[in-house]
C-alpha cells in the first residue's frame, strides 16, 4: 500500500515540477541552441523559428502568440533580425520579460542598417551565452547557480571551437582567403577570422541570375582571382559547372548561416554549424 502511495504521489509531484520549470521562448533555432545549452532541463523551451526555418521571413502563427503568452522570458537577437517579434508580443498581451541577447556586441553595418547575423563571430556567441545566462539567472534565482555552471561548460566548448577555427584558418595561405557568396551573413566571420566574403556582381539573392550576371561574376572571379564560390542561390548545376569551368574557382558547397537543420541534417547545433562551414571554407581555399 505505501508502495502505491509513493507512485501516486510521485506522479502527482512531476506535473508540477514540469510546471514550475521556467518557460522561455527563443525566436529562432540558433538562439534556441545557446539556451538549451544554459537552460538544461530547468527549462521549458519553445522556439518560434524552428530547423531549416528563415527567422528574416518568417509569419508569426496564432500558436506563436499563446506561447509567447505563456513565456516569463523571450529571447530575441535583436539588431533588427526580428522585425514581425515587437507585435507578436503587443497583440500576445504577454508580460514577459524581452531579452535582447546581442546585448553588448558591437554591430556591424550591412549597407545602412545594422548587421544582425552577429553569431557568426564566436567571441559574439559568448556574448550571447553570457547574456542568456545572466537572463534565466535573473528570472529564476533559485537556479541561478545552475545556470551559472551550465554557462561556464558551454563557454569552454565554444573557447575550443574558436581555437579549432583559427587554426583552420591559419593554413589557408593569405591569398587565398577570399570567397563569392551571395549570402550577406558572414560580415563577423570575415571581420573575425580574416576570409572575406565578396558579394558577386548584380545578383539578386531572390532570383535565378541572368547570362549577363553570371558573365559579371566569372570576371569578377577571374580579376579577383577568388578561389572558391558558395553561390547558394543557383541551384543549376549547369551554371554552377560553367562558373567552375571558366574561372577554375572551386564550387564549396553550402554555407548555413541564419539558421541550424534537423537532428539528421549538416548543423543540429551551432557548434556543428561551425564546423561544417570552416571545414567546407577551408577545403575550397587551402589547396
Amino acid at each position: 500500500m505505501r508502495f502505491i502511495l509513493l507512485c501516486t504521489l510521485l506522479l502527482i509531484a512531476s506535473p508540477l515540477q514540469a510546471a514550475e520549470r521556467l518557460n522561455v521562448v527563443a525566436s529562432f533555432s540558433i538562439l534556441a541552441d545557446f539556451v538549451r545549452n544554459v537552460g538544461g532541463d530547468r527549462i521549458n523551451l519553445t522556439t518560434l523559428v524552428g530547423a531549416d526555418g528563415d527567422v528574416h521571413v518568417y509569419t508569426p502563427t496564432p500558436s506563436d502568440a499563446k506561447r509567447i503568452a505563456d513565456a516569463k522570458l523571450v529571447i530575441v537577437n535583436g539588431l533588427g533580425l526580428e522585425g514581425w517579434l515587437p507585435r507578436l508580443v503587443q497583440s500576445a498581451g504577454s508580460k514577459a520579460k524581452v531579452v535582447t541577447a546581442s546585448a553588448g556586441i558591437t554591430p556591424l553595418k550591412l549597407g545602412a542598417a545594422a548587421d544582425p547575423h552577429a553569431w557568426q563571430s564566436i567571441p559574439n556567441a559568448k556574448i550571447y551565452v553570457t547574456d542568456i545566462a545572466n537572463a534565466l539567472a535573473a528570472a529564476a534565482p533559485d537556479d541561478a547557480e545552475f545556470f551559472r555552471a551550465q554557462a561556464s561548460a558551454y563557454l569552454e566548448k565554444l573557447e575550443t571551437l574558436d581555437r579549432e577555427v583559427r587554426q583552420a584558418v591559419v593554413k589557408i595561405p593569405p591569398e587565398r582567403r577570399k570567397v563569392i557568396s551571395t549570402h550577406d551573413a558572414f560580415g563577423y566571420f570575415s571581420s573575425e577570422y580574416g576570409i572575406r566574403f565578396i558579394a558577386p556582381l548584380g545578383v539578386s539573392t531572390e532570383t535565378e541570375p541572368s547570362a549577363r550576371d553570371i558573365a559579371a561574376i566569372i570576371s569578377q572571379i577571374k580579376a579577383a582571382r577568388i578561389p572558391a564560390v558558395f553561390l547558394e542561390n543557383i541551384s543549376d548545376d549547369r551554371l554552377i559547372r560553367r562558373i567552375a569551368a571558366e574561372t577554375g574557382a572551386k564550387v564549396g558547397g553550402t554555407l548555413i548561416s541564419d539558421g541550424l537543420t534537423g537532428e539528421k541534417g549538416l548543423a543540429p547545433t551551432y557548434i556543428d554549424m561551425v564546423r561544417h562551414n570552416i571545414k567546407a571554407l577551408t577545403s575550397a581555399l587551402d589547396h
